[in-house]
């Protein structure tokens, strides 16, 4: 075997899981957060979705090393909704499409769940997550509908914009 050849055989290619988190990957959750420009939460808030709502978040993984995430859970009023909370995409996954992943498997593993809907809020400047859901709606062929969730007056201080909610489904079964 050639050099060349020897080369291009040792060439590993990363592996990249999506799964249920566990409590150990919260640190890591808001590590990401911590580094990117998403609203960060404490750190108990990324450990306890891990720890109890992990069949409504999604842990992407490439060789073991948390590169993205969805926190959610399902709705109290209304049990056909999966809530989006947050979507967090480590820097070296930006352009890869990992968020479509990361909503596509959280749809696929709440639709035995009953879910066929999915809800999140995203503020009016926020681009790149209205397209991101409105991907999702055209990936399933289903419906987003958009309306206003929180008004920008009811946060403190300055500078929170509304959030307005996305409302994706019904999801076929």
């Amino acid at each position: 075997m050639s050099t060349k050849d020897n080369k291009a055989a040792s060439v590993k290619t990363p592996s990249l899981t999506f799964e249920k988190p566990t409590a150990e990957d919260g640190a890591a959750m808001w590590e990401l957060v911590k580094n990117s420009t998403l609203d960060l939460n404490s750190s108990y808030k990324y450990i306890m979705m891990c720890e109890f709502f992990a069949e409504t978040c999604v842990a992407a993984k490439e060789d073991g090393e948390l590169v993205g995430f969805v926190t959610g859970f399902i709705l109290p009023e209304k049990q056909d909704t999966v809530f989006v909370w947050q979507v967090g995409v480590d820097p070296s996954q930006r352009g890869k499409g990992m968020g479509s992943k990361l909503l596509n498997a959280l749809v696929e593993r709440t639709a035995s769940a009953d879910v066929r809907y999915l809800e999140a809020t995203v503020t009016p400047s926020n681009a790149a997550s209205q397209a991101l859901f409105k991907k999702l709606a055209r990936t399933y062929e289903t419906n987003c509908e958009v309306s206003e969730c929180f008004a920008e007056d009811l946060f403190p201080g300055e500078g929170h914009e509304a959030e307005l909610t996305f409302r994706i489904g019904p999801f076929k079964k």
